[in-house]
């Protein structure tokens, strides 16, 4: 085991993890669900809060709709209602798939109390998830567009979601759950000789920033940059993260026991 331990752990499930992204309708990947909860289910780590991505249920309709630039008038409104509806349906499916597996989620919607700048989280109230925590319950959110001071609606995205709720609650583990087995100088499914870097710290981060801004996947790893960039921000206050592929069967497992799988990120030394 290496970095940080913690009696806790939030857990974001990647929206291309639980979602079929490929379907030309919203569809939840339910074998993989139901095998993600079988395997937090069984690690069993408490403190315990889940977080999930939009996926197919989202980024069809945010870029269709082009809602995450603010709200345009009043078919924005419409476009607001339908895309919140949508995740209410991803997230009811998701919490039924866990829930059969013994795993006792709640679901909550950050967006009922997260107030956004520009599409930066300012603040969410997370009274209720506390208290939901302390009595054993795993509190299950999702990204949702949420209210923007500046714009009038942006999407609070799990990701900004995840580290929050760590920092809130004074978790210090987060982990990634995606469709990549952590951070590669390039996209793997392109390059399959593509280096892993396996732990990213502020030290090393220029280099890797470096790296992977001379990838010719551009779109996939100037995506990766941003997201390890902001986790490593987060990262100053002591949270650990690690980013795992949970397709893998186990993988996800492995992470919850602290495990040197994936990549880690954290600020400095553990």
């Amino acid at each position: 085991m290496d970095g940080m331990t913690s009696g806790g752990v939030v857990v974001k499930l990647g929206g291309s993890v639980v979602t079929d992204k490929r379907a030309e309708e919203p569809r939840v990947r339910r074998e993989v669900v139901s095998r993600l909860a079988r395997e937090i289910a069984d690690a069993a780590p408490r403190p315990l809060v889940l977080v999930h991505g939009a996926g197919s249920f989202g980024h069809q309709i945010v870029r269709r709709t082009r809602l995450h630039e603010g709200l345009q008038g009043p078919r924005s409104l419409l476009d607001w209602g339908e895309t919140q509806r949508l995740q209410y349906d991803l997230d009811s499916e998701v919490a039924g798939l866990m829930l059969a597996e013994g795993l006792p989620v709640v679901p909550c919607q950050a967006s009922a109390t997260a107030v956004m700048r520009a599409g930066t989280l300012v603040s969410m109230d997370l009274g209720a998830v506390r208290l939901m925590v302390e009595r054993g319950a795993v509190p299950l959110l999702y990204g949702v567009p949420a209210v923007d001071l500046d714009q009038g609606c942006s999407i609070l995205s799990g990701d900004q979601i995840a580290p929050y709720v760590a920092s809130g609650l004074g978790i210090d583990r987060l982990v990634h759950a995606t469709d990549v087995d952590g951070v590669f100088e390039e996209d793997p499914g392109l390059s399959p000789a593509a280096q892993r870097f396996d732990r990213i710290d502020a030290a090393s981060w220029p280099e890797v920033r470096r790296r992977l801004g001379g990838s010719k996947a551009i779109d996939v790893t100037g995506g990766m940059a941003g997201k390890v960039e902001a986790l490593l921000n987060a990262a100053r206050g002591g949270l650990e993260v690690r980013i795992v592929d949970a397709n893998v069967p186990g993988r996800l497992a492995s992470a919850l026991r602290g495990e040197a799988v994936g990549t880690l990120v954290l600020w400095g030394h553990p």
